[in-house]
């Protein structure tokens, strides 16, 4: 009997595509604002931003650049000070993270957030998982705008005097459900997976 593979060769396996772990936190802040993210090596530096931005709740207004010792990647532009490369050109294979095992994200330069990203020994892939995926986080991002660490610093004492006056103006400005101690890893998922699916 004629196999229906035959004539055909044997059937090639799709490699399987490695995953990182990534600590990502934001500098200068205090108690830390973190999360922890799979990612695969396949990963767009540009899906990284977009994952960025949705994982502390920031809304993209402003420019960002990612630094690999000398390399730069974000949104292109040529300077006095170097070039920066489109981010969506790149992909975390083509920067070898094995020799970059970390690296910094800016965004907001007028504000000065930046995100320190550390690549972690990731642990054993899970079956049906889909990246990137978030396995823990602590604390909300800090708001869009709201001035940089220091005045984030500010912005959390001042919620912490609710009877006061600036602790009624940064609560009328932020609302009623900003807790800075509040990171809902499970409803990020969610935003993960809709960002994913939006890239097709």
């Amino acid at each position: 009997m004629i196999s229906l593979h035959e004539g055909k060769g044997a059937r090639v396996r799709k490699p399987v595509d490695p995953v990182f772990l990534l600590r990502l936190q934001v500098a200068g802040c205090r108690p830390p604002i973190w999360r922890q993210l799979l990612v695969r090596e396949s990963m767009w530096l540009s899906r990284l931003h977009d994952s960025i931005q949705l994982l502390f709740e920031w809304f993209d207004y402003q420019t960002h650049v990612f630094a690999f010792g000398d390399l730069r990647f974000g949104n292109p532009v040529k300077r006095e000070g170097g070039m920066v490369e489109d981010d969506r050109d790149a992909t975390l294979a083509d920067l070898d993270l094995a020799s970059h095992p970390r690296f910094t994200y800016r965004y907001n330069f007028e504000e000065g957030w930046q995100v320190e990203i550390a690549v972690e020994k990731a642990p054993a892939r899970r079956k049906g998982a889909r990246y990137p995926l978030l396995l823990a986080g602590a604390r909300a991002g800090p708001p869009e705008d709201c001035g940089g660490p220091d005045a984030y610093h500010e912005m959390v004492s001042c919620l912490q005097q609710p009877d006061t006056d600036l602790g009624r103006e940064w609560r009328e400005w932020l609302g009623p459900e900003f807790d800075p101690e509040a990171c809902d890893v499970a409803k990020l998922n969610l935003g993960l997976r809709a960002l994913s699916k939006s890239s097709g």
